[in-house]
């Protein structure tokens, strides 16, 4: 039996008083972890990361602040007589702003507020008065609930106060933060994420005879209790505020970046016959208990995915084997072999994820699925296509929680960015954006409406998909199947007192046209070609079937744009470049002189590929009367661009270059995405 003390003023009856009971039950019997006899007399706390540790003087430093995010339940209590000291533990002297302050207390004191009503601790370590905590009680007492969470409601606790001061009522430590790396792997395996992040609750490392076990809420023993069984070891609980808890799973779990690859290694013969069974047999595919090790598998690609920064996943079948690639800063990378056997297994789980019919093999299919990946809502994009030796996936994944790029963010030189954002401050005309797929198009059309986006203007688009949504802008999603096509949607919008309009791309002359008209009549509008420069856009159009003066008239700018990888600043290697390299992306050697170049290395922060992160080239072609007068003689693209850089335009292959010289990426990288210009010299 647990050996209580009786306080004047508590009520014996209540159920918390129940519940702190077993917390106590719970951990008696074993050591407090992270609390070690000290010399003197004296208790240090030995945590594995920083928080409360030991002064000089070997005196226990306790946080009078700290404001972490999730809201903490505390303890119920009646009012009790006032203490017998009411002086309150000296903070350090002069903090700095936002900084948090730390108080002092010795054994003696420890013990003494060992089973004190809250009130009593939190007036003692915090800035907490008498007459705050009896407004909080008399609150208590009229409408019920815990008294930790209304003084934090009153504002006259911080949350992680009310939490340190259970910590010392029960007699558990108190931790800040743990370090991914402290955490044992091995016990995380046996606990599932959702169960963790549903209790707060983290198993940290195996402490003498049981399991250090970090809790937001150490007042609830039921998950406790759980892990305790799930690991069969006794769990010894330490405090730690709820949003550290949080960081520190997603952390811990993101660790572990070889799931997938360990879950392909533990597929033996005997489990790949039995899903080769299964499958003889469509209609238990679904509840098949051997199915589990897929799902993982499934889970793990795509958890590595998001994790490596992937923006595609492959899942390609061949003669023999199955290969899984991804596709991070715009090249692919193997990364996976399953074994063949489980390639049906891979596809029916991707395709009930999605949504789609997953008995439907002669037919491609395009589903969509949205998952929480460490914390990340992530939109997945699901395309399914039927090959000689299987089903072929390719799956996009788009991070929701990733903050929109501002225009000074994806590569814009100052002058540059200058001209545009004139442009796209102009009450009407088209801006049209070129470039392949993958280009970062649609990001600087999110960027410069983003920068235009203000109350005295309706901005609605029409998008095929919508990649992010924009606060303040309508955006229509293309649905072919009940022919709400870009044409008809930018029909329909033009009814919608529209200022400013963006199409997601121009792929026909009906939707160039109606583009066309809109900007004749007074609106501006933002759209997209698949050309390769600036100038072959003109051409374009003029092809579909708009009439020169139609396109000439009403364009106000084309900008082409690719994206080249950015040398990674860990490993980069310096080196002074030959002529050759110099001409090939047309640096003037004489110009250059003797300035040192950045080649790509390969280290860990970057996946060993050299490169991290991706920034944009740009070829900005702004039509002015000179221009707009050869679009009316119908001159071919080579003439626009070629008087377009007597202007001063740079190509594409000019910007890389710039970028070059500034360290900012690789002469290889320019070359790989450019062509060599080709203008009539």
């Amino acid at each position: 039996m647990n050996k209580t003390t009786q306080e004047p003023g508590v009520n014996k009856g209540s159920s918390k008083k129940r519940v702190k009971k077993l917390v106590q039950r719970l951990i008696e019997g074993s050591p407090e972890p992270g609390l070690t006899p000290a010399e003197e007399g004296v208790v240090e706390v030995s945590p594995p990361h920083p928080g409360p540790g030991p002064t000089e003087e070997g005196r226990i430093e306790i946080p009078s602040t700290y404001d972490p995010e999730p809201e903490l339940e505390a303890e119920e209590e009646m009012e009790s007589p006032p203490s017998s000291s009411e002086e309150k533990i000296t903070p350090l002297e002069n903090p700095e702003d936002g900084q948090e302050t730390w108080c002092t207390l010795s054994e003696t004191e420890v013990q003494e507020l060992r089973d004190r009503p809250l009130g009593e601790i939190l007036l003692k370590i915090s800035a907490l008065e008498r007459d705050q905590l009896e407004e909080g009680l008399n609150i208590q007492e009229e409408k019920g609930g815990r008294l930790g969470d209304i003084l934090v409601k009153l504002g006259y606790a911080k949350e992680s106060q009310v939490l340190y001061a259970l910590s010392l009522q029960l007699g558990v430590p108190f931790l800040h933060d743990v370090a991914a790396e402290e955490v044992d792997p091995e016990l995380c395996s046996a606990l599932p994420i959702h169960f963790a992040k549903k209790h707060g609750i983290l198993p940290i490392k195996r402490d003498g005879n049981g399991v250090l076990v970090a809790t937001s809420n150490p007042l609830d023993i039921y998950p406790l209790d759980d892990v305790r069984i799930l690991l069969n070891q006794e769990v010894n609980p330490v405090v730690m505020p709820p949003g550290a808890v949080i960081d520190a799973i997603n952390r811990v779990y993101e660790r572990d970046s070889n799931a997938a690859q360990q879950i392909i290694e533990d597929f033996d013969e005997d489990s790949l016959d039995i899903i080769t069974s299964a499958l003889e047999e469509p209609t238990d595919l679904l509840d098949a208990s051997d199915e589990a090790p897929v799902i993982r598998l499934v889970n793990s690609t795509l958890f590595q995915a998001v994790k490596q920064r992937a923006s595609d996943v492959h899942i390609e079948p061949f003669e023999r084997d199955l290969a899984v690639r991804y596709r991070i800063d715009g090249i692919l990378y193997n990364v996976l072999t399953p074994p063949k056997l489980i390639q049906p297994s891979i596809t029916s789980r991707v395709k009930i994820m999605a949504g789609l019919n997953i008995a439907e093999k002669r037919l491609p299919q395009d589903g969509r699925i949205r998952v929480t990946i460490a914390g990340k809502n992530i939109d997945i994009r699901v395309s399914v296509i039927p090959t000689a030796h299987g089903e072929r996936i390719v799956m996009r994944l788009l991070d929701k929680t990733s903050v929109l790029l501002k225009l000074e963010d994806i590569g814009f030189s100052a002058d540059k960015l200058k001209t545009f954002n004139r442009l796209i401050h102009r009450p009407h005309g088209i801006i049209l954006l070129t470039g392949p797929t993958g280009s970062g198009k649609t990001t600087t059309l999110y960027a410069a409406l983003t920068r235009i986006n203000s109350p005295d203007k309706n901005i609605i688009t029409v998008e095929d998909p919508i990649e992010y949504q924009i606060r303040g802008i309508g955006q229509i999603q293309v649905n072919p199947k009940i022919d709400l096509t870009f044409a008809n949607g930018l029909r329909s919008i033009l009814r919608q007192d529209p200022d400013v309009i963006m199409v997601g791309e121009v792929r026909d002359l009906e939707t160039a046209e109606i583009a066309i008209q809109a900007s004749l009549t007074g609106h501006l509008v933002f759209s997209t070609l698949h050309t390769n420069d600036s100038a072959g856009a003109i051409t374009r159009l003029i092809d579909m079937g708009i009439e020169p003066f139609l396109a000439s008239s009403s364009v106000l700018a084309i900008m082409a744009q690719r994206l080249v990888r950015v040398v990674c600043p860990d490993c980069r290697q310096k080196y002074f470049p030959s002529e050759e390299e110099l001409s090939e992306i047309g640096i003037n050697t004489a110009g250059a002189g003797k300035k040192p170049l950045y080649r790509a290395n390969g280290c860990e922060n970057c996946l060993g590929t050299g490169y991290r992160g991706r920034t944009g080239i740009f070829e900005l072609l702004h039509l002015d009367d000179d221009i707009r007068s050869l679009i009316l003689k119908n001159y071919d693209a080579n003439t626009i661009k070629k008087t377009a850089t007597e202007k001063g335009m740079l190509t594409l292959r000019q910007d890389g270059a710039k970028k070059v010289l500034k360290g900012i990426t690789t002469i290889e990288e320019v070359v790989r995405v450019t062509q060599e210009d080709v203008v009539t010299q």
